[in-house]
């Protein structure tokens, strides 16, 4: 079950948190992982330890900001390889602002990262993926995404592009089907990462049916089962792995 074996999957914002998570685990399950991020060191880090467990993984420097760095990784993920199955929509930027107080340079920096990021990178995959009539584009969100009664103040620039990447999510999967590209979301609750680290832990999981935060590795699950075979027929969701936050 859940057997990646022969796929070939590039995951953004792998350098750490739950990018990292990711990478592990759909390479655990057999796939070769283009790792991407703007941080090399990092990237080479992990590359070198994927391939100490005789993963086949290449790391790529890449911000998903800048549409020529997208274009080339996804272009060197196909010369490597031959093919691109699995695209993990992941990088992400945070930044707490009071709204009356925030920036338009606060605000395009998210947006730009969070959501026109993921735009080119699922498009320059997808245009690979219809060749081959076959596809996965998994979209890292958030409960931070609307509609599911969970707001964050300080946050809305943030909030809004996630609440983006829920309603990409579901266009892509409408236009895209055509091509037998499915596409799906993960919406995180409380996670263990860099990204979260100044949150106060206690507060987020007194919110929470399980009173923890998270692991990377159990989004990953999500991840790798949103990639496999067993996923085949889900397409346009949002699968939200968030320690019962929205129950309460």
């Amino acid at each position: 079950m859940f057997d990646l074996t022969g796929k070939v999957a590039l995951v953004t914002g792998a350098s750490s948190g739950i990018g990292r998570g990711i990478a592990f685990a759909l390479a655990s399950q057999g796939a070769k992982v283009s790792v991407a991020a703007r941080r090399l060191d990092r990237l080479e880090a992990l590359s070198a330890e994927l391939k100490g467990r005789n993963h086949d993984v290449l790391p790529l420097k890449m911000d998903v900001t800048v549409r020529t760095e997208v274009d080339a990784a996804v272009a060197k993920t196909i010369e490597t390889y031959g093919h691109l199955d699995i695209l993990v929509n992941n990088a992400g930027a945070l930044d707490y602002s009071p709204f009356l107080e925030m920036t338009e340079e606060k605000w395009d920096l998210i947006l730009d990262t969070n959501l026109k990021g993921y735009f080119f990178m699922a498009q320059a995959a997808a245009r690979e993926m219809a060749k081959r009539n076959s596809g996965r584009i998994i979209n890292i969100a958030s409960v931070a995404s609307g509609g599911v009664g969970i707001g964050f103040p300080q946050l809305v620039h943030y909030c809004a592009s996630k609440g983006g990447v829920v309603a990409m999510t579901e266009a892509l999967a409408a236009e895209l089907g055509q091509y037998n590209i499915l596409v799906n979301a993960v919406g995180p609750g409380g996670i263990e990462s860099e990204m979260t680290r100044d949150m106060d832990a206690g507060s987020i999981a007194g919110r929470l049916s399980v009173k923890r935060l998270g692991k990377p590795a159990e989004i990953a699950a999500a991840v790798v089962y949103l990639a496999s075979d067993e996923a085949s027929y889900t397409t346009g969701a949002t699968l939200y792995v968030d320690g019962g936050w929205l129950a309460q």
